[in-house]
């Protein structure tokens, strides 16, 4: 008896429809079904089928579909760690973006940037901009975790906001994320690290003090 074997493009697709409409990829995620080369035969092939939306080189999605607007921008996180993957690297969200997430700032930026390990790349889908951009170590601290959520907003906030930070922060950490977070802090500019160390510490009903003269002390090491 012969065994038929599905081609590549229809083993990439069962692929994508596992995950769902709004799925962002790159060739990337399908390495294992198929060499490099098969691999963009299949993802251009599925384009021209109308199966699948190129968004940029090399990154395409599953779109959503709106019975009015027709096929709906992906989500800029989805793009984001599509992009990520595609080269092996870590995701940071900007301060901006994470005092924002902290609620310490009310202020929604333009346009969706991360700091990454990995290249700079900028994608335009329309309106929307998504913008990675390559960072030092020191910027990247925790990256993709509360942990390293709460560094980022307290570096855009500054120290004279530490107050704020710690107690939002040591509400909203799980314990896990606490340790986390004690276990980075050495990584962090020097005045960040007593600030960080006693959010740690602090249990979810715990009183929360005003920081020490230290925390409200500026430091040009960050």
């Amino acid at each position: 008896m012969m065994t038929t074997f599905a081609s590549v493009p229809d083993r990439v697709m069962k692929r994508v429809r596992a995950s769902g409409r709004g799925s962002v990829f790159t060739p990337r995620d399908f390495l294992d079904l198929a060499a490099r080369t098969a691999v963009d035969q299949a993802l251009s092939r599925l384009v021209k089928a109308g199966q699948l939306r190129r968004l940029a080189r090399g990154l395409y999605d599953f779109p959503k579909l709106h019975p009015k607007l027709g096929a709906l921008t992906p989500a800029s996180d989805d793009v984001a760690q599509a992009l990520a993957r595609e080269t092996g690297s870590h995701l940071q969200i900007d301060g901006a973006r994470a005092a924002n997430a902290l609620g310490l700032s009310t202020q929604v930026a333009a346009q969706s940037s991360w700091l990454t390990d990995g290249p700079s790349r900028r994608v335009v889908l329309g309106k929307r901009v998504v913008d990675l951009r390559h960072a030092s170590p020191k910027h990247l601290i925790a990256p993709g975790s509360p942990a390293g959520t709460v560094v980022q907003a307290l570096r855009h906030v500054g120290v004279s906001r530490a107050a704020d930070v710690l107690r939002v922060a040591a509400q909203s950490l799980t314990e896990s994320d606490k340790r986390t977070l004690a276990k980075s802090a050495a990584q962090a500019p020097a005045w960040m690290r007593a600030t960080l160390l006693s959010i740690a510490d602090l249990g979810t009903g715990d009183r929360i003090e005003e920081p020490p003269h230290s925390f409200r002390r500026a430091s040009n090491d960050g």
